[in-house]
């Protein structure tokens, strides 16, 4: 029986929910997702969200099946796009839009410390550097 390890795991679980979130910008919570989409972002709210849903659902897939030989690349990919976001979260604190039950300025505070956490998540399981795993030795 082949062992499984907490980077897979936890690629496995990044990589779901980033599906679900894909495909919820594309069905049931389009309108709350163009609702947050910042004023100065070049592109019709409701292209930029159809293209990050499009984004979650590669990255997504590509950190659930990706291969060793990728692993690090999809990882670091999936950290860029959570970077790109995070201005979007930002902004959706400065400008206090409710929206997924953030409607208060604390809990649009708080979300904001979520992004970084995505990122070390991305990073981390990805990794093929020593001394960086995720699985207890």
């Amino acid at each position: 029986m082949k062992k499984v390890n907490g980077e897979k795991i936890a690629r496995a679980v990044l990589g779901a929910g980033l599906i679900f979130a894909g495909i919820s910008h594309l069905t049931f919570a389009r309108k709350a997702f163009c609702a947050q989409v910042p004023d100065w972002v070049p592109l019709k709210k409701d292209d930029t969200v159809i293209y990050s849903g499009i984004a979650e659902i590669a990255l997504g897939t590509s950190l659930a099946l990706t291969d060793k030989k990728h692993k690090e690349t999809v990882g670091k990919i999936a950290a860029a796009f959570f970077t790109a976001v995070f201005p979007g979260n930002i902004a959706q604190f400065v400008n206090k839009r409710p929206a997924f039950g953030l409607n208060t300025d604390r809990k649009r505070f708080i979300r904001l410390f979520f992004q970084p956490a995505l990122i070390y998540w991305a990073l981390k399981s990805t990794c093929s550097e020593p001394g960086c795993s995720m699985s207890r030795k």
